[in-house]
């Protein structure tokens, strides 16, 4: 099996080739899905036989827009975009389509716990309300397309639902579609300074639980900065190898899937990019792994 690595940090111009071409030369084996029109048909036939081509897998596609939005006609816009953005990455083959949920907060919402309406934190993103607002966003999705060989998949966030291993199972199960995958962010699972200490053993035990439904994974790195007078620690991401990430015990849960499991690099400029790659490459190379 090999490893499969992609990330941002390339654009797609609208030719295929250039844009399969472009993953080799950055040390790319998998990408990212380009945004275009579903009703493109000849060119995402010409973005998969070039993909294909230079062995570069299409591992996932985004969906990152608010999808319990509080406004009701941006709400559905954003789920019309989530559907699209599925049947595109149905077409292309691509292993995943991954989207964040969402959030209830909104500006006009007396919490005010960030401005960022697209999946911010509020409170009742993580309640009973919360929980049943992402299987019926999952499955009304999932039923409007009915891919056959991508999975649609929601993001590891702390402050959603799918802040846990063991609540993204109860996820699973609730949405009950075979149609639906796992998605493994383990930086977005960093959420106490208990689990930052013993990143490893939280990545083994994640993938215990989640480990026949993962189909995508992100690749990040975390800090940790806090204690004695300033007792409220926070997280920082950087590229990977620059944090605590147990990136060993990460590849190697990977690797044991025994499929071909994409890893993709997100959140950062190109130069991160490529040290985080190099990264990720070394400490594969040190396991033996191809």
């Amino acid at each position: 099996m090999t490893l499969r690595i992609g990330g941002y940090g390339i654009d797609y111009q609208g030719d295929p080739d250039a844009y399969a071409r472009a993953h080799v030369e950055f040390g790319y084996n998998a990408a990212y899905m380009p945004n275009i029109s579903i009703d493109k048909h000849e060119e995402i036939a010409a973005i998969v036989k070039a993909m294909a081509a230079a062995d570069v897998v299409i591992a996932e596609g985004g969906a990152w827009k608010n999808l319990i939005a509080h406004d009701d006609a941006q709400r559905r816009a954003n789920l019309d975009y989530a559907v699209h953005q599925l049947a595109l990455a149905e077409e292309m083959g691509a292993r995943a389509c991954v989207a964040f949920h969402g959030t209830v907060g909104h500006a006009g919402d007396p919490w005010q716990l960030s401005d960022n309406y697209d999946y911010g934190p509020h409170p009742d993103n993580q309640s009973e309300a919360g929980f049943q607002r992402a299987v019926d966003t999952a499955r009304y999705v999932i039923d409007a397309v009915k891919p056959k060989r991508t999975k649609f998949s929601l993001e590891m966030v702390p402050w959603l639902v799918t802040d846990t291993a063991e609540n993204y199972l109860k996820l699973l199960k609730a949405i009950d579609r075979p149609q639906f995958g796992a998605h493994i962010d383990a930086v977005n699972m960093v959420i106490t300074p208990r689990l930052y200490f013993n990143s490893g053993r939280m990545i083994r035990e994640a993938f215990a639980l989640l480990g026949p439904w993962v189909v995508s994974c992100h690749a990040k790195d975390i800090v940790m900065q806090g204690g004695p007078g300033t007792i409220s620690f926070h997280m920082d991401e950087v590229p990977p190898g620059e944090g605590n990430l147990d990136y060993a015990a990460y590849l190697s849960e990977i690797h044991r899937l025994g499929r071909d499991v994409p890893l993709m690099l997100e959140h950062f400029d190109v130069q991160a990019y490529r040290r985080g790659l190099a990264h990720i490459k070394l400490v594969a190379q040190r396991l033996s792994l191809s």
